[in-house]
């Protein structure tokens, strides 16, 4: 009888666990080390626009940290199901085992029904002596076994009970560090709300916050020539190349006009150049801006690879995916990411939801298509309306 239960799925586990712990703690970490900075950021700088985006970028990051701790709750809940269903089952074959070796032992000692072993027993032969001794030798080795069957039972649900106590006081843990976390998170964003009225009440807070979106655009296009300078591309397009050919999906290139919308909802702000009646300002979109429900999905418009998920000022947490042939697809403003870096995704994976981080309008998508280096109007790339 095999009693070892799930040893693959059991270290499986224990090192999803250590990796998810060495997560929060970094993150954790992450979290004091912009706390302290912003804090001292802020003596300085007193302009709404930089508080604003210095909130956002302490709300992505805790917003993070939620999503790792409810992964890692979900995780110990599922194993703490999976403990009692194995204990219960042991404690039944336990109960089984026992039943069995008294049942033994009443036929064997007790009265009642005349058994096998008291015919060998009442036997007087020099044959049936010998019978008989081997007979005894098999009856304790049968017992033996048994014994240490129950023996083993019992400690194995003992060591059951342990893990599922430990689990139970790590899922307490986690509970409570996710209230902590969501009530920091809830008095960030009532702080948030009084720097925007700040920004939409103040045409110069306003112009301060556009200067912050220009800086965005800078940085997001140093991380866009890093991603296509980096040595790591090379493995990635055969491995788009090969998810290209698994999934029967044409190249990039030729899918102009073609691509589903990555979420629903409609433009509020079209790529290129645009005019800013409020101050009277002509900026440049390096993409489109698509106003949602909060929460929608977000989805990748064709297969590919994550290369980057990050915090982009004045875009909010933004995630790039690689399609291959120089061609990369953005998704700024999102929330609740369900992708990981280096993660394939396929056509309509569901890869964040849409939220206001970085954004001063209320929750939307800012979409951008970049090819060989250069932005493209996304509008073009996507099936008409």
């Amino acid at each position: 009888m095999n009693f070892v239960f799930g040893q693959s799925s059991q270290r499986d586990y224990n090192e999803e666990l250590r990796y998810q712990n060495d997560a929060i703690n970094k993150m954790k970490k992450e979290i004091e080390e912009l706390s302290s900075k912003l804090r001292k950021a802020n003596i300085r700088e007193t302009t709404a626009s930089k508080r604003i985006t210095n909130l956002d970028e302490e709300i992505a990051l805790i917003n993070k940290l939620i999503q790792s701790l409810k992964k890692e709750e979900n995780a110990a809940k599922n194993k703490i199901n999976i403990l009692k269903k194995d204990i219960k089952k042991k404690e039944d074959e336990l109960n089984t085992m026992r039943d069995r070796y008294k049942q033994r032992v009443v036929n064997t000692y007790l009265k009642g029904r005349v058994s096998d072993l008291e015919k060998v027993l009442s036997s007087t032969s020099w044959r049936q002596a010998i019978y008989r001794t081997q007979y005894l030798k098999i009856i304790s080795s049968i017992e033996q076994k048994m014994t240490n069957e129950i023996e083993d039972l019992l400690l194995m649900i003992n060591k059951d009970r342990l893990k599922l106590e430990s689990l139970l006081r790590q899922s307490i843990s986690l509970k409570r560090d996710k209230k902590k976390q969501m009530s920091s998170l809830r008095k960030m964003r009532i702080k948030r709300k009084k720097e925007l009225t700040r920004i939409r009440q103040d045409k110069s807070a306003l112009a301060n916050y556009m200067q912050e979106k220009a800086a965005g655009v800078k940085q997001l296009e140093t991380i866009i020539k890093k991603v296509l300078e980096d040595k790591a591309r090379f493995e990635r397009e055969e491995r788009i190349r090969q998810q290209q050919e698994a999934l029967k999906t044409k190249e990039f290139n030729l899918l102009k006009g073609q691509l589903p919308w990555p979420t629903e909802g409609r433009v509020i702000s079209k790529f290129g150049k645009q005019w800013n009646a409020q101050l009277k300002t002509t900026t440049d979109n390096p993409g489109i801006d698509i106003k949602g429900q909060p929460g929608s999905p977000i989805r990748s418009t064709i297969s590919g690879i994550v290369t980057t998920i990050t915090y982009i000022r004045g875009y909010g947490t933004t995630i790039i995916i690689d399609h291959g042939g120089g061609f990369y697809t953005v998704y700024s403003h999102v929330t609740n990411i369900q992708t990981h870096v280096d993660s394939e995704v396929r056509s309509g994976d569901v890869i964040a939801y849409m939220g206001d981080s970085g954004s001063i309008n209320g929750s939307k998508l800012h979409f951008e298509v970049w090819g060989k280096g250069q932005k493209l109007d996304p509008e073009k790339w996507l099936v008409k309306k």
